[in-house]
């Protein structure tokens, strides 16, 4: 069955699930997305990427900045819609918004929740170290991603597992998830479940506060950010009055003072362990290998980072 829906969402990560819908041949009455905003060296205003996306299929788009505005929410109502999807949207949907469609609104996230409830989950999940995380398809309540589950599957973190490439996957999962969702609303072969009440977590929206690595924590620790942060928020550190951008690092046993650089291979003595820099790049520059990077900004043995 063809549904007549809304998608809401703003970032890559929804751009796989949209054309899923789309190419599952349901209506697509409308995509909602943040509006656009400044970007680039001139600041001009830029379309998120679901906004590109939803220009491409020729589809209606709305880019509300809230629905606080009456006329937002009659808008909205006016759509007739069986369902709305959502996905990264970025703006919280008010209770008269979630119970305007006729089947409620179907939120498509980025963990097995209630594992990493919030803003960043896929960040969150490789940098605690989890072995798995996945896409849970959930109906949408007033809480923060405190819905019943619909349908979940796991997908496997491996210690080379970057933000990137997680994302990449999660994006392809949550495609397939959500239009077996949507085959499968209709006709009742879907059980709303509760989500359990222990193992509830939360992936706070991310900052450049917490891109700054902190070599008094463990290497093992550091390591993880950099490849959970990679491409974004990136991880740094500040040399020579310029923040540093690490791509890729490795562990290893030298012990030191937390900051110390221990050897000419940028070997940094962290809280626990120490972390050797793989590949690096300067504002502006393009990411180097170590050596190369070092041919160009020297940092000898025994420097002191902070």
């Amino acid at each position: 069955m063809a549904f007549r829906l809304a998608f809401m969402g703003s970032p890559e990560f929804s751009v796989s699930p949209l054309r899923a819908i789309g190419k599952a041949g349901h209506d697509i009455a409308a995509v909602y997305c943040q509006p656009p905003r400044p970007a680039g060296r001139g600041q001009n205003n830029r379309p998120c990427p679901v906004h590109t996306v939803a220009q491409e299929m020729n589809v209606p788009i709305m880019t509300p900045v809230n629905f606080r505005e009456q006329y937002v929410v009659d808008a909205f109502a006016a759509l007739s819609l069986d369902v709305a999807i959502i996905s990264a949207y970025g703006i919280i949907l008010p209770k008269k918004i979630l119970e305007v469609p006729r089947l409620g609104c179907i939120n498509i996230h980025a963990s097995l929740l209630p594992r990493w409830r919030g803003a960043a989950p896929i960040q969150n999940a490789i940098r605690a170290g989890d072995k798995n995380t996945g896409i849970t398809i959930m109906q949408m309540d007033e809480g923060l991603d405190t819905g019943p589950i619909l349908l979940a599957k796991s997908t496997p973190i491996s210690d080379e597992t970057t933000g990137e490439t997680l994302h990449q996957s999660l994006a392809e999962l949550g495609s397939t998830l959500i239009v077996k969702t949507l085959r499968n609303l209709e006709s009742g072969a879907l059980t709303p479940t509760p989500q359990p009440q222990i193992g509830v977590t939360y992936a706070s929206k991310l900052n450049s506060k917490d891109s700054r690595l902190n070599w008094a924590r463990p290497a093992t620790e550091l390591e993880r950010q950099i490849r959970a942060f990679n491409p974004w928020p990136g991880s740094w550190f500040e040399y020579d009055g310029a923040r540093i951008k690490i791509i890729s690092a490795e562990t290893n046993g030298l012990n030191g003072q937390p900051g110390t650089v221990l050897d000419d291979q940028l070997t940094i003595a962290c809280g626990q362990g120490s972390l050797r820099l793989l590949h690096l790049q300067r504002p502006g520059k393009r990411v180097l290998d170590t050596a190369t990077f070092l041919r160009g900004m020297p940092i000898p043995p025994m420097t002191q980072l902070k």
